[in-house]
């Protein structure tokens, strides 16, 4: 119902706000989008592995039409997506990824174990150096994650938690990956039950996701919701998301930086926020997130790096966000780790704040050193009297519609309204 009545809160003002503020960052015109016309193949639950027909499919239909599945229920292993080819489920269908490590292992047979990789599973769907396309409608993709997997080894939940308790990396598959694609889109569709990741992306150019649903257990970690890396020109906007780790990622390793991103008129519940980093070695810039509200996360604004793989994060802006019930509702954290070695420094600049509302919570900003403060604007960032301010190595601008509850200087009293003052 949550998500439900949030959808239509938003659709009114839909088109003009995504149209404003999309372009300032995604640098595409960005509307919502239509329903292919053409439907290549229109197939019904079979009450059997639905891999090879669902692949068949896939692979024989024409760019620009869509493989549509009717309403119930379809199991499947792993599907490879074809360049402009629509996966289209309808309102009451949901598709499964069937639990059989062997379907999913990349060939040394540790699908399903724990190692100190956890790279042995290939993904539920993957989109793979394919340029449009993508997935529609108002069905369900579900991971199946708390199903008990063939082979013994329980639910793949189970296998994460064995892993987060005894250490290791747990081998689980991820339910969507798009490597190196250009023109995704996601309309409408619920992704549930990740054993891993919901969404990941490396090396994308233009992504839109509007209208999705992204929904699994808070205590299950490695659920993000998206998570973009070495991307741009991305649109997330007008969806629900609560996972048990990152609700949206923006990371940037050895494959380029992430720029130009639009994030809006989003709802997050349980997670651990919209997070950059933790690895921003090629840089994070040019981000807009405008109209969003957490209800519960435990981190809510989040810029996170250290010196082993930090970088240069710069031109974020954070518009008109709403949190509730966070432990930390801002964490701009140079020393994610302090434990971590290295001369990869984090650099966090021109990072604004404008129209931010909170409650309690923690509220901490902290650069590396005073040669690498952050600089960071505050303007009509307010939260309840309980909140606390923890503020180190930052050069800290508040507008003119001031700070509440004020921040504190090195001598425990208050900054101006307006103004610059370094910490």
């Amino acid at each position: 119902m949550t998500n439900l009545f949030y959808r239509a809160a938003v659709s009114a003002v839909a088109a003009i706000v995504l149209c404003s503020a999309a372009q300032a960052q995604d640098r595409r015109a960005v509307a919502e989008p239509v329903e292919p016309i053409d439907v290549c193949a229109r197939l019904f639950p079979s009450r059997k592995n639905d891999t090879v027909r669902l692949q068949d499919a896939i692979d024989h239909c024409p760019a620009g039409a869509a493989v549509y599945l009717a309403g119930g229920a379809f199991r499947s292993g792993p599907l490879d997506m074809k360049s402009g080819v629509t996966l289209w489920i309808e309102r009451n269908a949901t598709l499964s990824a069937i639990p059989e490590p062997t379907a999913y292992d990349k060939g040394l047979g540790t699908c399903g174990t724990i190692d100190d990789k956890g790279d042995g599973c290939r993904p539920f769907i993957s989109f793979s150096k394919t340029y449009g396309g993508g997935i529609y409608g108002g069905g369900i993709i579900d991971g199946l994650s708390g199903t008990y997997v063939v082979g013994g080894i329980g639910p793949w939940w189970r296998l994460v938690r064995r892993a987060q308790i005894d250490g290791g990396n747990q081998n689980v598959p991820g339910l969507i990956q798009i490597d190196q694609a250009k023109d995704i889109t996601f309309h409408g569709i619920t992704l549930r039950n990740a054993p891993s990741f919901h969404v990941a992306m490396n090396r994308v150019e233009g992504a839109t996701f509007w209208g999705i649903t992204i929904d699994a257990p808070a205590n299950i970690r490695n659920t993000d919701g998206i998570d973009a890396g070495a991307s741009q020109d991305v649109t997330i906007t007008h969806s629900f998301i609560r996972t048990g780790d990152n609700n949206v990622a923006l990371r940037a390793g050895n494959d380029g930086p992430t720029r130009y991103v639009s994030i809006i008129d989003n709802c997050f519940g349980w997670g651990h926020g919209m997070s950059i980093g933790s690895n921003v070695s090629s840089g994070v810039s040019r981000i807009l997130v405008n109209g969003l509200t957490f209800n519960g996360t435990t981190s809510g604004l989040r810029i996170k790096s250290d010196v082993s793989q930090g970088g240069l994060v710069e031109k974020v802006t954070y518009e008109n966000v709403r949190l509730r019930n966070n432990q930390w509702p801002i964490i701009f954290d140079t020393k994610y780790d302090p434990n971590a070695q290295g001369e990869s420094i984090p650099i966090y600049r021109q990072i604004v704040l404008r129209h931010v509302r909170g409650d309690k919570g923690a509220l901490l900003m902290r650069g590396l050193d005073q040669k690498h403060a952050l600089e960071i604007t505050l303007d009509d960032v307010r939260f309840a009297e309980s909140a606390t301010w923890q503020v180190e190595n930052a050069d800290v601008t508040v507008g003119n519609s001031g700070v509440s509850p004020p921040l504190p200087d090195g001598a425990g009293q208050t900054v101006p309204s307006t103004g610059k003052q370094r910490f």
